[in-house]
């Protein structure tokens, strides 16, 4: 694929309205606004759920407290994560699914990522290694490596990594897993460092 024909695509996806005109279920509760951050050559893919409020309404990718955790977890700050030659940044569902009753996120919409994962994944063909958040992430990239929960993938990171690109599954770093966080301290102690070394391989930066 040519950069006019990813560019293209990227425009594409970008006025994608199928989960309001072509719903598999109840329709988006508001606009369409698909959020993502294109690294056509980027060694590293962020796999997400899916955009938050704050990022619906920012239009750019972890614009929130959680995108702060998750950049000091990588060890990079905001220039270097927003840099498209670094970093691709594409949640399973790409655009903020809504809230449910409680108050907390959706799920992402079940029509995105099979009309638009595949033909984003084939062209973004430098990805070395890719940090997935989240049960949907971590089943599409982790395939038959994945052990059912997100809890099992977290403790069992170091499967991912023999797979090819490279995949390291995260808890999700919004602030409402800081008990999880507290009350495992392997993570911090043992996958951050791990995680903060490929990250600067991947990215080709000195210790």
């Amino acid at each position: 694929m040519s950069d006019r024909q990813a560019e293209q695509l990227a425009r594409q996806v970008r006025a994608c309205r199928i989960c309001v005109d072509h719903p598999l279920k109840t329709p988006l509760p508001h606009p369409p606004r698909p959020v993502f951050q294109e690294g056509w050559r980027a060694p590293i893919l962020i796999a997400g759920q899916a955009p938050g409020v704050r990022v619906h309404a920012s239009g750019r990718p972890f614009t929130d407290p959680s995108g702060e955790r998750l950049r000091a977890w990588l060890g990079v700050g905001a220039a270097q994560f927003y840099d498209s030659r670094c970093f691709s940044i594409v949640p399973m569902g790409l655009c903020f699914p809504g809230l449910d009753a409680a108050g907390g996120d959706l799920p992402p919409r079940p029509e995105c990522a099979p009309a638009w994962r595949e033909k984003l994944m084939a062209r973004m063909t430098g990805i070395e290694l890719v940090i997935c958040l989240g049960s949907h992430a971590m089943r599409w990239h982790l395939g038959a490596a994945y052990p059912g929960s997100v809890d099992a993938a977290v403790r069992n990171w170091r499967v991912g990594l023999a797979l090819s690109p490279a995949v390291i599954a995260l808890p999700h770093p919004s602030w409402r897993n800081s008990g999880w966080l507290n009350r495992n301290p392997w993570f911090a102690a043992e996958t951050l460092p791990a995680l903060q070394r490929r990250v600067r391989a991947a990215l080709k930066t000195p210790a």
